[in-house]
């Protein structure tokens, strides 16, 4: 594929709003999980909320989209001056040929449960939460394209946990479709009583913060996060000089469809997907200087893809599971990481895996259980969801 430039990205967790504050979190070493604080009912289990998404209104020209998961987009819309960024994008190009791809697992599913527990006598939603624009999955990119003013192709992706890397590879099709010049691309999810409980009755969530490829690891723990990044083809001006010029160069996706919640357990359709974005990107195994691995901490993903990489990439070749700084934020995970990566790109910072200290013996010299300086120019992300979702990211640095 044709490298496209990634002009600007940002992200907003538990970890803080904006990118030096992902940046100074992981140099830190301060992860942003802590105990359960979020559900009604008890539940045994650490998670990653972003704190004053109670109180942070959408602007009153909103109100009718007004619900957690918009509040935290908008809240990330407006880190790193991305909003003023889409704004002079929107004055400069065909506002049909600029395009919202976004990834969420739950959208607004959150308010549409507290809507149910406001049932007024005749069994309706009570007036003040009977918005059609808040109770649909399409809410996110709906709100976003709102707010932007961006009336290209926009698109709702929801395939679990790959959600938010898969819009990245939406957005590609599309420019290198010729039907964009520029895509706003990301996820975005929060949480909700579904999430936590779901998981939970699964036995995947930990009552602990999670341990991503550690032989003790005992389940998940779920975050919510938004990240967004804007996508254009080499015309666009971007005018960002001296920012490091990024690209997505790669992309691969598949459906092994194996189980409904386990990973197929040779990793058949993970290495699929990554196959697909190192040829997309030109590339082997040999030039990825760092993964970072979709390890949630469950027991079956966390082997396969251990088994996986130490198997096939080069010693090399640095991996972590970022997990336990953000938790797992679901239809948001391949935004926000993809982030993440991008940050590695920039800084030279490699983040740890966090909490990991008894290394499963499935991990190979490529695991990194401490964070380090490493000055590298390409960046692998793996996304890997649910009913066998599965997708992968490649970046590149330019040489400067």
């Amino acid at each position: 594929m044709t490298p496209l430039k990634v002009l600007t990205h940002t992200a907003t967790s538990c970890l803080g709003q904006g990118r030096d504050a992902h940046y100074r979190a992981l140099t830190e070493g301060r992860s942003g999980l802590r105990e359960n604080d979020f559900t009604r009912a008890p539940l045994a289990t650490c998670i990653g909320r972003v704190d004053g998404l109670e109180s942070a209104a959408l602007p009153p020209r909103w109100i009718d989209w007004d619900c957690r998961n918009n509040r935290l987009a908008w809240l990330a819309l407006n880190q790193d001056g991305l909003l003023e960024i889409l704004r002079d994008l929107r004055g400069r190009l065909p506002a049909h040929r600029l395009g919202i791809a976004l990834g969420t697992s739950t959208s607004s599913i959150g308010d549409t449960e507290q809507a149910y527990l406001e049932l007024d006598g005749r069994g309706r939603f009570p007036d003040t939460t009977r918005s059609r624009q808040i109770h649909q999955p399409h809410s996110l990119s709906a709100f976003v394209q709102r707010a932007t003013g961006w009336d290209g192709p926009v698109m709702t992706i929801s395939t679990a946990c790959s959600s938010g890397a898969e819009a990245w590879a939406a957005a590609a099709r599309w420019i290198e479709q010729d039907l964009c010049d520029a895509v706003l691309v990301g996820g975005c999810d929060t949480l909700c009583g579904s999430t936590l409980h779901g998981f939970a009755s699964l036995e995947l969530t930990s009552p602990r913060p999670c341990r991503p490829f550690d032989q003790r690891r005992d389940g998940i723990s779920i975050g919510e996060a938004a990240a967004f990044a804007i996508l254009v083809r080499d015309t666009v001006e971007c005018g960002n000089d001296g920012a490091p010029d990024l690209r997505l160069t790669g992309h691969g996706e598949s459906a092994d469809a194996h189980h409904m919640s386990a990973p197929h357990p040779e990793g058949a359709g993970a290495r699929r997907a990554i196959e697909a974005a190192l040829q997309r990107a030109g590339l082997s195994v040999a030039d990825i200087d760092y993964i970072n691995l979709h390890g949630t901490a469950s027991r079956l993903n966390d082997q396969v893809e251990a088994t996986l990489v130490s198997g096939w990439f080069p010693a090399t070749t640095a991996a972590s599971s970022t997990k336990g700084w953000t938790g797992h934020t679901l239809g948001a995970a391949g935004a926000i990481e993809a982030t993440l990566c991008l940050l590695a790109l920039e800084h030279g910072y490699l983040p740890a895996t966090l909490n990991c200290e008894e290394p499963d013996p499935a991990c190979g010299p490529q695991f990194l259980r401490e964070g380090r300086h490493a000055a590298i120019r390409t960046a692998l992300s793996n996304s890997f969801g649910f009913g066998g979702n599965n997708a992968s990211l490649v970046f590149q640095r330019s040489a400067e």
